[in-house]
């Protein structure tokens, strides 16, 4: 495997990462609520709620503050070492990049995210988890 071939497989593991990231906020937004209306208990695991709000809410400043976000430097920099054209790259990668990417003025995500996040910690109010137990 060459430099530029294994610096690409990285970059589509940091895109990877960061769609798995996109599913677990989105995914866990949804399933808090489906499990909150359905009585599921696992959606009032502590560690679960707090990872899952703490994860929108950085996404949340970061937005607000105008910091790209770190995945994305990381994987459009490994593409650019490997000599990828970015947003470019094999299969995975194209299909990954349509469903996370968008072309919009910035501030349209700082007020996506943040109402998201409002949503989320709605879900917090709405759907309380269980506190953390002591030992």
């Amino acid at each position: 495997m060459t430099r530029s071939e294994l610096l690409s497989m990285f970059a589509d593991v940091a895109l990877v990462a960061h769609v798995a990231f996109v599913v677990f906020i989105v995914g866990g937004l949804l399933a808090i609520l489906l499990g909150g209306l359905r009585g599921w208990n696992w959606i009032r695991n502590p560690w679960f709620r707090t990872l899952h709000l703490a994860g929108i809410g950085v996404v949340v400043v970061q937005a607000w503050l105008g910091v790209v976000c770190p995945l994305t430097t990381l994987e459009m920099a490994l593409r650019e070492r490997a000599g990828d054209a970015t947003y470019g790259g094999t299969f995975a990668a194209y299909w990954l990049h349509r469903l996370i990417y968008f072309d919009a003025p910035t501030w349209v995500f700082a007020v996506s995210y943040t109402v998201f996040g409002v949503a989320v910690a709605t879900s917090w109010l709405k759907f309380r988890p269980r506190r953390f137990r002591e030992e």
